[in-house]
Order: structure tokens, then sequence, then C-alpha cells
């Protein structure tokens, strides 16, 4: 498992990993690709927002896009694994990695709907933490209807 930032020499790998992502979330948030066929990549990968590949066996496997809000305080505004890879607690690890190697605050939201998301997002937080995290429901400004998972890394906050 390599874990790396996306930067201009790996931004056109995010960028095709990324159509899979808004493919399946087409349905959920009706996002319709452009006339060239792609779906937009949001958020873009630019100030307070970085974007991680994820690849096994030299093979990019999946993609996260984190936004800081300083001090230290983390949201995932996006994370998909290609469904060849999702076994073996791939995603888990992926980002279970992150939250180590970041620290600070979390926060994880799923949009209504996204019902294999927020138990995707419900495992990997509860593991993660114990059990020691906060969930809640509300409208979000952007996305309406949203599940969302916060949790301070306890070692470094």
């Amino acid at each position: 498992m390599n874990i790396v930032k996306v930067d201009d020499s790996n931004a056109h790998v995010y960028a095709n990993l990324y159509q899979g992502y808004g493919a399946e979330f087409s349905k959920i948030i009706d996002d319709k690709p452009d006339a060239n066929g792609l779906f937009d990549i949001y958020p873009k990968l630019e100030g307070s927002v970085t974007g991680y590949l994820l690849y096994l066996d030299g093979v990019p496997a999946a993609i996260t896009a984190i936004d800081e809000k300083p001090p230290r305080v983390y949201e995932i505004c996006d994370f998909y694994v290609l469904p060849c890879f999702r076994k073996n607690k791939v995603g888990k690890r992926f980002i279970s990695s992150l939250f180590e190697r970041l620290g600070g605050s979390w926060e994880i939201k799923q949009v209504a709907g996204a019902d294999h998301a927020i138990s995707f997002w419900r495992d990997v937080v509860s593991d993660y933490t114990s059990d020691n995290y906060v969930e809640d429901v509300y409208e979000d400004h952007k996305w309406g209807t949203v599940t969302r998972q916060c949790f301070t890394h306890e070692k470094n906050a």
C-alpha cells in the first residue's frame, strides 16, 4: 500500500479515477457528465484541498480529497475505491493511514441515499475511534440532508 499526494505529475491519474466516482454517485446527486462524457472534479484540488492516491502493487486503486481548515481540522470531500479493490478492507486501511498521518479533527459527510457510504464510514470511524465519535444528520448548504461523523484524533488533539 503506497499513499501519495496528488501533484502535477499524477493529477491525471486522480482525474481518471475520479470519473468512476462521478459515475457512481451521479444517480444519487443527479450529476451529469459534460459534452465530452467527463464529470467535473469537485472540489478542485487547490487551495486547502489536497488529493491523495492509493497504489496497490503499483496500480492506482483509490482516491480521496481532503480539505484542511486550520488548525488541523479536516473534511473528507471525496473518497473512492475502485470496485475491483473493494475487499480486504483496502478503503479502511487507506483512510485510517491518513487519519494517523494527519491527526487533528475530522468531519465526514454522506449525502442522503448513499446508504453504502454511510455504512462504510460508520464502520471505519467506529473502529478507528473505538466508538468515540459523534454522528448527526443535518441540512448541508450544498448537499442537502447529510449524515455526518466527527471525531478528534486523540494523539494529536
